[in-house]
């Protein structure tokens, strides 16, 4: 009897979860695809900018994959076939499927701002992090009167993490390179009221209360209009800084609506009670109008649901209806301290950042077994520093 096969686009939290349970089905055929042939590690993305090892935010899907039941493809999905049940990727090639789980993550939104695409930085894949991260260190040893202002757009959890780390990194700099120490001017920009509108004041307000405690300069209720080579427009002012970073905008892969798929209000993917977009067509994660849609914790809640009710089906069964999971918010601010909400209680300091390292842990073991995983965990505890204008590496373990 032919095994249904199940074909999973995306390579991030979701779709490799969803692969990695429904490998364990003899009774199905499993092909993920994916633009890249490694898993990027995106709660680590701002520590690999600012320093962190490389290693950190990139798992190769050859320490994650070791079962015989996938079949991996490295492309771009481009098209669907409805009719035929088939995705055509962008070699030409074509998959045929029974069913198929698109986990497609979203992509840069710069609003349509002038500037912004040619001269920011991001942190949003591992190519951006290195990016920032070589940036960051040529600009501060090749110029011989560097500037010193940086500039971080969004007040959401990246670029408070980017913002917090981000001092303690050009300190590190400055010292392997013996540069006379300057005080560098960070600021973040938040457009709207607070910093982290979804989450209680009370965390907002202590989060602010440890950025300003660092010396980073915090503007809500900005508007970021326009970027140029040397300076950023800010709700009519230009500030002047060659070091701009965007973290505000992100936006629903846009395959869906080229495509066809029903979109809600917010742009996201409709789907029914069984995560379904349509007949055999699941959509998980960050695409999905879900409640929680956005974060890693609720891609892989929508992973484990989706591959439950797959081989439920296939055993005969009724699939359960979705119910969503709250995630545990832990937001690190600078060395060693983290806020965190887990359901109704609120934790600040030392602690915050312990629980974040476990959950770092947790996660790393999602994807591979617990010695794997406790040796990627480990490499968050390193450093390391490639030094663009020498031939050696600063690094620390």
């Amino acid at each position: 009897m032919k095994r249904p096969h199940v074909v999973i686009v995306g390579g991030g939290f979701g779709g490799i979860k969803a692969a990695l349970d429904l490998a364990k089905d003899a009774r199905l055929s499993v092909t993920l695809v994916s633009d890249k042939d490694y898993f990027q590690y995106f709660p680590s993305l701002y520590h690999t900018a600012t320093g962190g090892r490389l290693a950190q935010s990139k798992l190769s899907f050859g320490d994650i994959f070791n079962k015989p039941n996938i079949d991996i493809v490295i492309g771009k999905l481009v098209s669907l076939d409805r009719v035929k049940a088939e995705i055509r990727l962008d070699s030409g090639h074509s998959l045929h499927y029974d069913k198929l789980i698109l986990a497609l993550g979203v992509v840069t939104n710069f609003f349509g701002i002038k500037g912004l695409s040619e001269y920011a930085y991001g942190t949003k894949s591992v190519d951006e992090a290195e990016a920032l991260k070589n940036h960051l260190h040529t600009q501060l040893t090749d110029d011989k009167e560097p500037d010193m202002n940086y500039i971080v757009i969004g007040g959401g959890p990246t670029g408070i993490e980017l913002a917090g780390a981000m001092s303690s990194y050009l300190k590190i700099i400055m010292e392997n390179h013996d540069i006379r120490h300057r005080r560098a001017h960070i600021d973040l920009i938040e457009a709207a009221p607070r910093l982290l509108p979804r989450l209680p004041k009370s965390m907002s307000k202590a989060i602010a209360h440890r950025l300003r405690s660092q010396g980073i300069s915090i503007y809500t209720g900005k508007t970021v209009e326009g970027e140029t080579a040397d300076a950023l427009e800010v709700s009519g002012k230009p500030i002047t800084s060659h070091s701009v970073i965007w973290t505000a905008g992100m936006a629903t892969n846009p395959f869906f609506k080229d495509n066809g798929f029903t979109m809600s209000d917010h742009g996201k993917v409709v789907v029914n009670d069984y995560l379904e977009a349509e007949d055999n067509i699941m959509v998980i994660g960050d695409d999905a109008a879900t409640a929680f849609s956005g974060m890693a914790q609720t891609a892989l809640h929508d992973a484990r649901f989706v591959s439950t009710n797959l081989k439920r089906c296939i055993r005969g069964k009724s699939p359960r209806k979705y119910k969503f999971k709250q995630p545990i918010t832990v937001i690190p601010v600078g060395p060693k301290w983290a806020a965190v909400q887990w359901g109704n209680h609120i934790i600040y300091g030392r602690l915050g950042y312990w629980l974040r390292e476990m959950a770092d842990l947790v996660a790393f073991h999602d994807f591979e077994p617990w010695g794997k995983a406790s040796r990627q965990f480990i490499t968050e505890f390193g450093s390391q520093e490639e030094c663009p204008i020498c031939s050696n590496s600063f690094s620390k373990d």
